[in-house]
């Protein structure tokens, strides 16, 4: 029927009535369980199901519903790496943490999980920024730092860390990340405040990462963040900009007097055990010396002993062995040597031996075809020694 032309009767073109009332909900129970019922094998086009049709609809239902449970349940199996932690939430409130492998929970919506990874190290950094190849960009509002002798600092500081307790770093704290870089900026600020520049700038900087770290920490597990911090080195510290350069001559006149002190202990190191030994050298030689004094004075006087005993068991003998002992000890010193000539007259030959016997190089040729020999009627004459007084002496004894 076409659009313009009038319906028949007081229906619409859409063979509705204009006056019918919404359909019955029992109605559209019926028409469903029909067409559930055609799709298990029932007559869907006759007006009047047939005889069991209802039974097998009912039956087709539970099917589709039990299949529909068992999705569900299914649909609650999760697995949890071994970095990872669950974090089962019933009605959105916290129940308890999954570990690692396969699990089940009540489906959604009754349970939910968060996964956190656990063993994944963040870094977070103080005074600086850097991202990638990207140079570090320096934050002065976070890097100068006032130390307790009242100077600034300009440091940079890293540290590293790790989430501890999954629950803990979900709901105890709002961005847990943002309050432990504020915890860390507190922590080392509060360092640096009970510390002076010197010891910030020198021996110190590995001082202040530990005691940051450890400070760190306590403030993370007052507030239970669930984090726990690995590692804080120290990246940087120097003075600010506009004095950096009096401080570089300060640490220069610093290593200066360090090497001065170096070489003063080095000559010390060297000087003191030279002159030890010297001085041990000389007490030394002074015990030689008083050893061989004393071992002299004492073989003397066991001689004298000695030559007193013979004196008296022979006086003369002992007499004439010391007087040639020491006539020979006289004339073995003695630079002239005379020589006697038995020819029966007065000559007598004179040698120069005394120069004979000096250097090599001092030494005079003497020519013997030249000798000078006195003559009798002016003989040269020399006087005689002692040894040959004695000699006469005792010849004519």
């Amino acid at each position: 029927m076409a659009w313009n032309e009038p319906g028949s009767g007081d229906k619409d073109p859409w063979g509705k009535r204009g006056n019918d009332s919404p359909p019955d909900l029992d109605e559209v129970i019926k028409n469903l369980q029909r067409k559930v019922a055609g799709l298990f094998g029932g007559n869907s086009g006759s007006s009047q199901p047939p005889e069991g049709a209802g039974k097998a609809g009912s039956v087709g239902a539970g099917l589709i519903a039990i299949i529909i449970l068992l999705v569900w349940l299914l649909s609650g199996i999760y697995i949890i790496e071994p970095a990872e932690r669950g974090v089962v939430l019933r009605f959105g409130q916290y129940n308890h943490t999954s570990m690692p492998g396969p699990h089940w929970r009540f489906p959604y919506p009754i349970d939910r999980v968060e996964v956190v990874d656990v063993a994944k190290i963040r870094s977070v950094e103080i005074g600086y920024r850097s991202s990638g190849g990207r140079p570090e960009s320096n934050v002065l509002s976070e890097s100068l730092m006032l130390t307790n002798d009242e100077n600034i600092v300009d440091l940079k500081i890293a540290g590293q860390y790790r989430i501890n307790d999954a629950a803990q770093y979900l709901f105890n704290v709002r961005n847990p990340d943002t309050i432990l870089r504020q915890m860390m900026e507190s922590a080392v600020r509060e360092v640096v405040g009970q510390s002076t520049m010197d010891f910030v700038l020198t021996e110190g900087r590995s001082e202040v990462a530990t005691r940051t770290e450890q400070r760190l920490q306590e403030m993370l597990d007052a507030h239970a963040t669930g984090l726990t911090v690995t590692s804080v080195s120290m990246q940087d510290v120097q003075p600010p900009e506009q004095v950096q350069d009096a401080f570089a001559d300060v640490v220069k006149a610093r290593e200066d007097e360090v090497r001065a002190k170096n070489e003063a202990e080095a000559y010390s190191n060297d000087i003191i055990p030279r002159a030890r030994g010297q001085a041990f050298r000389v007490i030394q030689e002074a015990e030689a010396y008083k050893s061989q004094v004393v071992a002299r004075a004492n073989g003397e006087a066991s001689r004298f002993t000695q030559v007193m005993t013979e004196y008296e068991k022979a006086p003369l003998i002992t007499q004439e062995r010391l007087y040639i002992d020491a006539m020979e000890s006289v004339y073995s010193r003695s630079q002239k040597v005379m020589v006697d000539v038995d020819s029966g007259g007065n000559n007598v030959l004179y040698l120069p031996l005394d120069k004979m016997r000096g250097s090599s190089s001092n030494v005079p040729r003497v020519d013997l075809n030249n000798l000078n020999y006195p003559t009798t009627n002016n003989p040269q004459t020399v006087p005689s020694s002692p040894a040959q007084d004695s000699s006469r002496s005792r010849g004519g004894r």
